[in-house]
This record gives structure tokens, C-alpha cells and sequence, in this order.
């Protein structure tokens, strides 16, 4: 039998993850580590293991597991759970129409008071019932046809910021919380980009993934699926002692009660009340962090919504104000390219006009050929058009029934676009990666801001002075149209720009003077080659000696240096194809700029040759530069991420997520003076090993 200790574990190990769970969830703050978190999930996930007689309803490990359901269990609603009627005159007349119906239906007259009103907004999701008993939530049902709804308890559970008991010590008897099951926009636009990366399916929008998710037969496939959950209002109540006697004091109550409550929501008096909520939401509709498609108006007073009843089956003291609809249909004419700062062709639909979230939508983003091809999308379609928020307009789907006949051919980026349809440089779409690329990264005018910033960057070739509003002038006064051309820049040219006093250009022109001596790696690096970062360019110095044996190297012989792979060797090769990319270098090298070669293929004598260490936190005296140099000045490499083949991680403090991996899979973990001690000749680094 276990000791009243382990139940007390129990308990303390609930509430304390409950509390986390509702801080994250609900409230928006991490105010643990998810280290420690999965900690304590697992301890208690191993004390529910060993002593099965604690497992209760509201634990925490009830949202994790679950088999792949049949079907869902019809239940029937103790109250019916019946829509509201919709008001589609988008203006203030909507509410003042509400307003009139209402006074008329109480019998008021002109001089009497107002009536009081709450209001709030419509969420665009799945509605859900949340049935509680004694505090423990125990059934979570869908509207259905209002009357009976299906049983989706097992995916609510991963829900997280739904409690799975409320935070009272005298609950009610019975608690029937109604609320709508939605989807943020970030974490919808995160979701579908990781399916998009994955090449798995992607989701239509926002409120298909929240209904599609929750009427999921698989739990294990719901709970991938970022949901989130507001309360709105009550289903059956028996026994809840002070019971609120409006919908204000409801909503005011069940967040007590640890219900996820929108903040966006008020209480006032009359039409004007709620013509003022329309048109301030209204404002702010593009900047709310989720979808809504209105907003919702309640008499406040439950006495009053008692007095006025229902009408068909709607009640008369509710009304949903709608704003306009944000999917519409409209024909596909064409499918341009635009070509980004990094150099990626983008497909673009150009649109009939076509009137979506409140504005005239022409064209709207279609993301890549593997959405192209995924959604079947073709010239001529019917297509369905969504706008919301800031979000590009984005084509979600091609309506194939309404499909000319005959069809229409399928779109290829590379077919219709073999060469930059900005510079002229060879398009191509390099394997592993979802995006067609213009591959003249040094000359292409939309990649021109970028490239230069890059080059001009402290770890390329230090170019002090010339920054992003400095770029902005050079770019947009057409001064400079490739890196080659900031060496030829005149002090006088400069000192006539804004913000450039003549000190301020003479130090320019000095800083790129001293920019044209540097080092192969450095040189590399600056180029902007996609995949090619700092650490790989240093290898590919070391490994060729010369620019222009890595220009001519094959793909056998690139695969040859250190950590490169296909996917690095194809970005290099792509890159010095280009005729326009050689023009630029060989201009950079006309200009002056210059290092010193070898005959490369030089294999490191250092202490630490063939030895990876990674970096985390702060070292009591060394930066993490300085750190780095020393390393690689003894022959060593600086990674950015913890794996099986890291031979040391050098630990500062705060020391993060690198130095709990580190522990993790048994990496030697160092301090500052273990690492000098580790540089050292003959050194015996073992003493100064972190204590962990």
C-alpha cells in the first residue's frame, strides 16, 4: 500500500503542472523551462504507473495517449445548443436594428432606459460543450444539429488551456461551459509551414483546422494540432451556489473558475454601446491574433433573455453582427513571379477582381510548386480566395467541378520561368528545398539590398558604416548595382547622401579601403552562397587554398570537404555557373580586394585537430569570439548544436538547452578554464570538467 507521501507527490505534481499549464496556455507566459516541466510530467506520468489507485480525472497525463477512435458517441444535450440569428447589414444599422427588435419585444418605449447589452466577439472555430461534475470535466460534446452533438472528449483533452478541473473548492453540481475550439493565426501559419517543410498536407485555414481536428478519430493525430479554446457561455447548471444573474458576471465567473475567457468583450448600454464594440473591433479585426467573422450581441440580464424567449429556434435576446466574409470565389487569369530578397521565384495568382475581408483582393500568394501541385491549381479555375489579418491573400483550394473543359495545362516555375525574370540569371530548384531560385545572388536587383548587407557584414567583409539605411540610398538612387561598385563609391557621392556628414563618408571610404585586404574565408562567406555559412566557408578556405580552384571544383571533390554535403556542393556549384555571379568577382578582385592563397588540402597540426566543441552561456573572461578563435586557431571546429560527435560543450553561465543535451547524450562538458587547459600543451583537461 502507498504511503500518504507519494499521494501527496501526486497531488503536489498535479497542481503545480495544472498551474504551469494555465500560465502557458491561457495566460501566455512560460514561467518554467520545458525541461523542467517534462520532468515532472514524467514523475508523475512514473508515480501513476507504479500506484494506478491515484489516477484520477483531472491529472495531467490524461491529455497524452489514446487509441485511434471508431466512431464518436452521439449525446444528446440537456440544453439545447441552438445558433444565433446572424445580422448581415455590415453597418451600424445592424445593431441599432437589434436594439429596436429588442425594446419592442420588452414592450419599452421611447423614454424608457436603455437596455443593458454584452457584447462580444464571433469566433470562427468549432463550438463545444464542456460538461463538468463536481468540478471534473467529463464530457466534451459538438454542437451537432443543436439537439445531440458527438462525443469528442479524448481530443479535447489536448486541449490545453481547457481545465480539466475547476479551480474551486465548492463547485457547482453540474457545469455545462459552452466556448468555440479555434486556431491562432501564428500557430496555424507555424503548423502548415512544418507541414509545407515535411511535404505532408497542409491545412485550408484557421477554422477547418480547428473543426477538422477535434472531429479527428485519431488523438494522436489531434494533438499535433495547436488549438486553443474560449469560453462564451452556459450550458445545464445545477447546484452553483451565488449564481451569476447576468452574462457579464457569467464570463466574469467562469475565468475565475480558470476557463480561458476572451478579454475583448464589454457591457453597455444601448445601441450605442454596441455600435461603438462593432466599429472598434471592426478597427482592430486585421490585428486580433485570430480569426472572427463578427461580432456578438446578448441582452445582459438572464431574467430579460428568459422574458424574451426564442423565435424558431433562435433566441430573440442574441444576435451575431457580421463583418464582411474573408473566403470568396473568383477565376484564376494568370500566375506571375516574384523574386525575393533571398533570391526565391514566388508564384503569385493574378485574380478577377474580387471583394474579401473587407477589401479588393487582385492578387494572392500561392507559396511554391509543391502548393501549386498539392492544391491542382490552374489558369482558368475557380478558386477560393482567403484574406485575414495582415496575411497575404492566399489561394486555398481550386474548386475542380467548375474546371474548364478541356482542362487546362499544369503550371511549372522552371518551364515557364527558366531564367530570372528580374536579371536573367538561371532559375533552379535545388533538391531538398521547396523554393525555385534565381542563382545570380550578386547581381539580381531584388536580391541586390540583401547581397550587399551581407557582404558588407562584420563577419564577411567588414565594412563599417554601411548599414540598412545607408544600403535603402545607394540601392534606390541607383549608385550602386552589384558589391563590385561600393569600391568605386567617391567621397564626394557619399557626403551627398542623407545623414552623411563629410566625416562620416570619409570614414566610410576608409572602411572599405581597409576591407580590401582580407581572407579567402572571409571573402567566401561575403559571396552570400546559399547554404554556405561562415564555419563552411572557412572549410572550403582551408581545404582549396585558392578561389579559383574552389570556382572549378567538381561536385566529388567539394563533397570531399569537411561537412559538406549534396545539398551544400549543388548551392556552390549553381552559384559560380552563373556567368553573372564570375562578372561580379572578378570586378571585386579588379577593384583591389585581396587575401592570401596556399596550395590548400592543409591538414590541421593543431591540439585540437579534428575535435568539435560547441559554446553556450557567458565565459567569466573570454567572448564568445575570442573563445571561437582560439579554438580554431588549435585546429578545431565551433559548432552551433550539440550531436553524438561533439567532443567538448564549454559551459558558461546561463548556460541553456546545449549544456542540458550535453548531459543528455554524455558529451565532456568544460568551463573557461578547462577549455585553456584543453589548448594547452600536454594539457590535462579532466580536472577541469563541470562538476554536473
Amino acid at each position: 500500500m502507498a504511503s500518504p507521501d507519494v499521494l501527496a507527490r501526486v497531488t503536489a505534481l498535479r497542481q503545480e503542472l495544472e498551474r504551469y499549464n494555465y500560465a502557458y496556455y491561457v495566460l501566455d507566459q512560460q514561467i518554467v523551462p520545458d525541461a523542467e516541466y517534462d520532468r515532472l510530467f514524467r514523475e508523475l506520468q512514473a508515480l501513476e504507473a507504479e500506484y494506478p489507485e491515484f489516477v484520477t480525472l483531472d491529472s495531467p497525463t490524461r491529455r497524452v495517449g489514446g487509441k485511434q477512435l471508431v466512431g464518436f458517441e452521439v449525446v444528446h444535450h440537456a440544453v439545447p445548443m441552438l445558433s444565433i440569428r446572424t445580422e448581415t447589414d455590415t453597418e451600424a444599422s445592424g445593431a441599432q436594428a437589434f436594439d429596436a427588435r429588442v425594446r419592442r419585444e420588452l414592450g419599452l418605449g421611447a423614454n424608457d432606459p436603455p437596455v443593458e447589452y454584452a457584447a462580444e466577439l464571433k469566433f470562427d472555430g468549432l463550438a463545444i460543450n464542456l460538461r463538468y461534475e463536481h468540478g471534473l470535466l467529463l464530457q466534451a460534446t459538438t454542437r451537432g444539429d443543436g439537439e445531440t452533438g458527438e462525443d469528442v472528449t479524448r481530443n479535447i483533452l489536448k486541449v490545453h488551456s481547457i481545465p480539466l478541473r475547476l479551480n474551486t473548492g465548492s463547485p457547482p453540481v453540474v457545469l455545462e461551459v459552452r466556448g468555440e475550439v479555434f486556431m491562432r493565426r501564428d500557430d496555424f501559419e507555424r503548423y502548415n509551414a512544418k507541414q509545407r517543410e515535411a511535404g505532408k498536407p497542409t491545412l485550408v485555414n484557421p477554422r477547418n483546422g480547428a473543426a477538422g481536428s477535434i472531429r479527428q478519430l485519431d488523438p494522436a493525430m489531434a494533438a499535433q494540432r495547436p488549438l486553443s479554446f474560449f469560453t462564451y457561455g452556459l450550458g445545464e447548471v445545477q447546484g452553483w451556489k451565488n449564481a451569476p444573474v447576468t452574462h457579464g458576471a457569467a464570463l466574469d465567473a467562469l475565468e475565475k473558475l480558470g476557463m480561458p475567457v476572451c478579454g475583448e468583450r464589454i457591457t453597455g448600454l444601448g445601441a450605442a454601446a454596441l455600435i461603438a464594440f462593432h466599429d472598434d473591433i471592426a478597427a482592430r479585426r486585421d490585428s486580433l491574433p485570430f480569426d472572427i467573422d463578427g461580432v456578438v450581441y446578448k441582452v445582459n440580464r438572464f431574467e430579460l433573455q428568459r422574458e424574451l424567449g426564442f423565435v424558431t429556434r433562435e433566441p430573440r435576446w442574441a444576435v451575431a453582427h457580421k463583418y464582411p466574409a474573408q473566403e470568396q470565389l473568383t477565376t484564376l487569369l494568370g500566375i506571375d513571379i516574384q523574386v525575393g530578397r533571398t533570391g526565391a521565384l514566388t508564384p503569385v495568382a493574378r485574380l478577377a477582381p474580387v471583394f474579401v475581408g473587407g477589401v479588393t483582393v487582385t492578387n494572392a500568394t500561392l507559396h511554391n510548386q509543391d502548393e501549386i501541385d498539392r492544391k491542382d491549381v490552374r489558369v482558368g479555375d475557380t478558386v477560393i480566395v482567403r484574406r485575414a489579418g495582415d496575411v497575404i491573400p492566399e489561394v486555398v483550394a481550386a474548386v475542380i467541378e467548375r474546371r474548364p473543359d478541356p482542362a487546362p495545362p499544369r503550371f511549372d516555375i522552371l518551364q515557364a520561368y527558366p531564367a530570372c525574370p528580374e536579371c536573367g540569371s538561371h532559375v533552379v530548384r535545388l533538391e531538398g528545398e521547396s523554393a525555385a531560385r534565381c542563382t545570380g545572388g550578386l547581381y539580381c536587383p531584388a536580391q541586390r539590398k540583401q547581397a550587399l548587407l551581407h557582404f558588407a557584414g562584420r563577419r564577411a567583409m567588414d565594412i563599417e558604416g554601411l548599414g540598412d539605411k545607408l544600403v535603402d540610398q545607394l540601392v534606390e538612387r541607383s549608385l550602386v548595382h552589384t558589391p563590385a561598385e561600393v569600391y568605386e563609391l567617391s567621397l564626394d557621392t557619399l557626403a551627398g547622401l542623407e545623414r552623411m556628414a563629410e566625416k562620416s563618408a570619409t570614414n566610410l571610404i576608409a572602411a572599405i579601403g581597409t576591407s580590401k585586404t582580407t581572407t579567402l574565408a572571409r571573402f567566401i562567406f561575403a559571396l552570400g552562397i546559399r547554404n554556405v555559412g561562415e564555419t563552411t566557408a572557412k572549410d572550403l578556405s582551408q581545404h582549396f587554398g585558392s578561389l579559383d580552384k574552389l570556382i572549378a571544383a567538381t561536385e566529388a571533390g567539394l563533397l570531399a570537404v569537411r561537412d559538406v554535403g549534396p545539398i551544400v556542393a549543388q548551392s556552390i556549384i549553381q552559384f559560380f555557373a552563373e556567368p553573372h555571379n564570375l562578372e561580379v568577382v572578378n570586378k571585386l578582385r579588379a577593384a583591389g580586394v585581396h587575401w592570401t592563397e596556399n596550395t590548400g588540402m592543409q591538414q590541421s597540426s593543431g591540439i585540437l585537430a579534428g575535435k568539435t566543441l560547441v559554446l553556450t552561456g557567458s565565459l567569466p573572461t573570454l567572448t564568445r569570439d575570442a573563445a571561437k578563435a582560439k579554438i580554431e586557431a588549435a585546429g578545431g571546429k565551433v559548432a552551433g548544436s550539440v550531436s553524438k560527435k561533439t567532443d567538448y560543450v564549454v559551459a558558461g553561465e546561463e548556460a541553456g538547452s546545449k549544456l542540458a543535451k550535453a548531459q543528455e547524450l554524455g558529451v565532456p562538458v568544460l568551463d573557461e578554464p578547462g577549455l585553456l587547459a584543453l589548448l594547452a600543451p600536454n594539457n590535462h583537461n579532466e580536472q577541469h570538467r563541470l562538476d554536473l
